[in-house]
């Protein structure tokens, strides 16, 4: 048996995997966001290990004897957030996410200190990355950046509560611009330029690796025969490559989880720092993944739903199952700025086109629509940098509904597939590792893919329609700085 623990943004998922790779049973529990000014996002960690723990705990009293044997654990978990510590390994604050737009200064000063960043990294300087917070922490919490003693992206926070150790995966580091993506170790010159040093980081190990075992004391808490050992893992959108087998080049995938992605792994290093295209280390030795990502997807959805005070199975039942052409209301996604291609964080959405003839299907139709433009966007910056996408299975809450993959397809002109249980794929992803850990199996033979259950195949009226709406639809973006 393996456990796979993916420490979302807005839930902690966990699930029991067998030995024939399949899903015994999962537990989620959710978690809160806090906004403390306009462009701040923040969470405290000990909602991570709260929600954690009451996933196993109700998996122990639902599955006892799955559980006890329980060889292997995975963590994926959302990328870039800044969790600091002091000497006696306590938050010192909340701790700021990958969504958070407060360090856009220091984004530029950090390049500033250190020109070979995007070379070296393979990535910008932007707010949602790790290294610019801490800048920030430098200069306007001073007292906080002089306590802090080891800096933890989330899931290595709780790897640390799990185990004792400070161990991170080179997939999760590649996001905090610390990362020398090619040789998959800490860049010193990059530490430097944030004022810190290999001494305030984790043990680096590859995603698939042992990185360490339960503490002794949570294997009885939780009934199991033996202390598991736990995977290097991966951040979410890897551990997602993972879980749904795209380990290879040529395996491209769609996240529609909290914020969104249009990955491709690579056997190599294609940056293209310029268009906010995301080069990181995949959770497979040797390999990359090429990203576009956009920081608000599903959650444009949610957003929609409480402002209308109805679920988001609501919003969706009246659009059916395919759109019959484009929403006449065009809607930008930029509820928390953007990343590929503007690499703007003061943006916000927009809503355009509406009337007194405007109804709720309209503008729900549009909120799925512009996020399929913002994926176009994505599209383009990779093919900038030599990728190019030729279809795409789909990951994350965002892949249960039909007509939006439908959308997708058509704007995106490629097939779209689905999987059964593609909105727990990190999760899954997670496990995988978590048994590979154990096994040494070889990779190939574990991150096998999955069935398609349901193809979406581009229709060529609406390709057509909606190549025509594209111009019009990034016209609507202007920088507001």
């Amino acid at each position: 048996m393996y456990l796979g623990i993916d420490l979302g943004t807005s839930a902690v998922k966990t699930v029991l995997v067998d030995d024939a790779q399949r899903v015994i049973a999962s537990e989620s529990r959710s978690l809160a966001t806090v906004l403390p000014q306009p462009g701040y996002s923040e969470q405290d960690p000990a909602q991570w290990i709260d929600a954690t723990f009451a996933t196993l705990d109700a998996l122990k009293a639902s599955h006892a004897d799955a559980l006890a044997a329980v060889a292997g654990i995975g963590l994926s978990g959302q990328m870039h957030g800044a969790t600091l510590l002091d000497a006696s390994l306590r938050p010192l604050r909340p701790c700021i996410l990958w969504n958070d737009g407060r360090s856009a200064t220091e984004c530029r000063v950090l390049e500033q200190r250190w020109p070979a960043l995007r070379e070296v990294t393979g990535n910008k300087a932007m707010p949602g990355f790790t290294a610019p917070k801490l800048l920030w922490i430098a200069a306007h919490e001073p007292e906080i950046f002089a306590a802090t003693k080891l800096v933890l992206l989330p899931k290595a926070y709780l790897r640390l509560v799990l185990s004792g150790e400070a161990v991170e995966d080179v997939s999760d580091a590649s996001g905090s611009l610390w990362l020398d993506v090619a040789r998959r170790d800490w860049s010193d010159a990059a530490l430097a330029a944030s004022g810190l040093s290999r001494e305030h980081m984790p043990r680096l190990v590859e995603g698939c690796a042992p990185a360490t075992t339960l503490r002794s004391e949570l294997a009885r808490r939780w009934g199991m025969v033996r202390r598991p050992v736990i995977a290097g893992g991966a951040g979410d959108n890897p551990a997602g490559a993972v879980g749904i087998g795209a380990i290879r080049p040529g395996a491209s995938f769609v996240s529609l989880g909290t914020s969104g992605a249009l990955m491709a792994p690579t056997d190599r290093i294609a940056a293209n720092p310029d268009r906010v295209v995301h080069t990181f280390c995949h959770a497979i030795p040797g390999m990359w993944i090429q990203a576009g990502a956009i920081l608000s997807a599903a959650s444009c959805l949610a957003w929609l739903a409480r402002l209308f005070g109805v679920t988001e199975a609501e919003l969706l039942a009246p659009l059916g199952a395919r759109p019959q052409a484009p929403s006449p209301v065009s809607f930008l996604p930029y509820l928390a700025g953007e990343r590929t291609p503007h690499d703007d964080p003061v943006v916000r959405g927009m809503l355009d086109g509406l009337s007194h003839g405007t109804d709720r299907a309209a503008i729900v139709q549009a909120v799925l629509e512009g996020v399929a433009f913002a994926l176009a966007d994505c599209r383009d910056a990779l093919a900038d940098a030599g990728t190019w996408i030729a279809e795409a299975d789909v990951i994350g809450g965002g892949s249960r509904s039909a007509f939006w993959l439908s959308v997708l397809a058509n704007v995106l002109n490629i097939p779209i597939h689905r999987f059964a249980g593609g909105e727990t794929g990190a999760a899954f992803g997670a496990a995988r590792l978590g048994r590979l850990a154990v096994s040494g199996e070889a990779i190939e033979a574990v991150c096998t893919r999955p069935q398609r259950i349901e193809a979406f195949e581009p229709d060529v009226a609406l390709v057509d329609a909606y190549a025509e709406r594209l111009p019009a639809w990034r016209e609507l973006y202007r920088p507001r700085h």
